[in-house]
């Protein structure tokens, strides 16, 4: 039944390999279950609600990806957009929760829309191959960043300025001393003191490192899990206080959250204020293009140097007709589940990056997705089993993930200024300002930039120029703090 549908055989996989996939891909994500619900809860919205609808938005579009496009992605509300939704659409200006699910729903039939009308994926097709390899490989770094962060590897630390003064102030009742400002302060990463939470993550990656060495199947779940045990004696994780805790039910809850923004705060008041009605419109064209890049960004990233889009695939993109390439229907299954992901009551849902985690131990097909997405359903009843993975038991393969797609930084052409300014500043932004599109942003602008002044400004894509264009107004429109 499986050969048949998902195409086993055809892809080089079998269902064991898929499987151990799908639960590599489940163990690097699963902290979405617990970290969204935390951030939107701050909004007002119930946490118990979240947490059901950040699963069933997650299952929903993970087996739309799966089932339809056949491709082994993971589907969740992404970190980064529920931040801007929590702490820049609510908190700071000053919109109900209801009205930003809103505008989620709206960037979700937008996102369908230009699906559709294949503008996504002229999208991809203007993407010169220098940047294509770029957006890989910078993927690659912003993967094992993350990873570094989280096992606990790095610290950061006040590099504070301090200057003199002119005025001065009264230290008991007749001295006097001169008076000192903080001038300015950076945060500055270095090597942290390493504690258990850390050595807990560096002996995952060396468990997954020398297991890759001897070419051992499943090395990074091998890793996950054996990082998880070693970390429960050690007081890194910990177990259920009581056997019932494993049985918390929670499903009811979602109608808390569920199909909220139909009605007064929502959908009815979104456009009633005349003075908002620009925020708005630039809110959910910020959404869309986050969205849009970071998606087309992971395509790229994992999907060509693994095989999943072939050249045969990439072709059928270009040159076919309505859904016949695996791409076309991954980006659908995208956009689709962003809408789905509103009405269950969660921020704007992506494509997962992590996925490149279960892709890195074969995973190739949408059985992984289906696999990742049982997994989930059963976070419902068994929510505290599952929570017990530390972070830092899933950064070491987030690592390893990295290490792997750096591979792509051998195909720049790193002697010639024309590919390696705009591949350098795409890695660059990508991995320190820890955002896939303002990497991808920098490399459309320096890329546009040099072959103006090269006078091959004919050989740029229209399409590049149009998304360069909107990521410069959105740069302007963050600076003038339109929004």
């Amino acid at each position: 039944m499986f050969e048949k549908f998902f195409k086993l055989k055809e892809s080089g996989t079998n269902v064991r390999t898929e499987a151990m996939a799908g639960l590599t891909t489940f163990f690097t994500m699963a902290y979405i279950i617990f970290v969204n619900p935390s951030i939107l809860s701050s909004t007002g919205m119930s946490w118990d609600g979240v947490f059901v609808a950040t699963i069933i938005a997650t299952v929903v579009g993970t087996l739309i990806m799966g089932l339809v496009a056949n491709v082994p992605y993971a589907v969740a509300p992404g970190m980064g957009l529920n931040a801007f939704f929590t702490y820049t659409v609510c908190m700071g200006l000053g919109f109900k929760w209801q009205e930003a699910m809103a505008m989620v729903f709206i960037c979700g039939i937008i996102n369908i829309i230009i699906t559709v009308t294949k503008v996504r994926k002229s999208i991809i097709k203007a993407i010169p191959r220098s940047l294509q390899l770029a957006i890989g490989g910078g993927i690659g770094l912003f993967i094992a960043y993350i990873g570094i962060k989280d096992a606990g590897f790095l610290k950061f630390t006040n590099d504070v300025t301090i200057t003199p003064n002119t005025f001065t102030v009264p230290v008991g009742e007749n001295t006097l001393i001169p008076g000192y400002v903080n001038s300015g302060s950076t945060i500055v990463p270095g090597l942290e003191n390493f504690n258990k939470a850390s050595v807990v993550a560096l002996i995952g990656l060396i468990i997954i490192v020398v297991l890759m060495i001897l070419k051992v199947r499943g090395a990074m779940l091998i890793g996950i899990i054996s990082a998880t045990i070693i970390a429960i004696p050690m007081g890194v994780a910990s177990l259920p206080a009581k056997l019932s805790d494993l049985f918390a039910n929670k499903i009811g809850a979602v109608g808390d959250v569920a199909f909220s923004f139909f009605g007064n705060p929502g959908l009815g008041s979104l456009f009633g204020d005349p003075a908002k009605i620009l925020p708005v419109i630039l809110i959910i064209f910020a959404f869309s293009l986050s969205d849009t890049f970071d998606t087309v960004g992971t395509f790229i990233g994992t999907g060509r140097k693994s095989g999943i889009f072939d050249e045969a695939d990439v072709k059928a993109l270009s040159e076919s007709s309505g859904f016949k390439s695996k791409m076309d229907k991954a980006l659908f299954a995208d956009s689709v589940a962003t809408s789905i992901g509103a009405l269950a009551g969660t921020s704007n849902t992506t494509t997962y990056i992590e996925s490149a985690a279960g892709i890195g131990v074969g995973g190739r097909t949408g059985l992984t997705s289906v696999f990742t997405a049982i997994l989930f359903i059963l976070c419902l009843p068994f929510a505290a089993l599952f929570g017990i993975v530390p972070a830092q038991a899933t950064a070491p393969a987030l690592i390893v993930v990295g290490v792997l797609m750096a591979e792509s930084f051998a195909g720049i052409k790193w002697s010639e200024i024309e590919d390696a300014v705009p591949a350098f500043f795409t890695v660059v932004i990508m991995t320190f300002a820890y955002n896939i599109s303002y990497g991808i942003a920098a490399g459309f602008i320096f890329y546009c930039i040099i072959k103006i002044i090269k006078g091959k400004a004919k050989e740029v894509h229209p399409i590049l120029y149009i998304a360069t264009a909107l990521f410069v107004l959105n740069f302007v429109v963050l600076a003038l703090k339109i929004i």
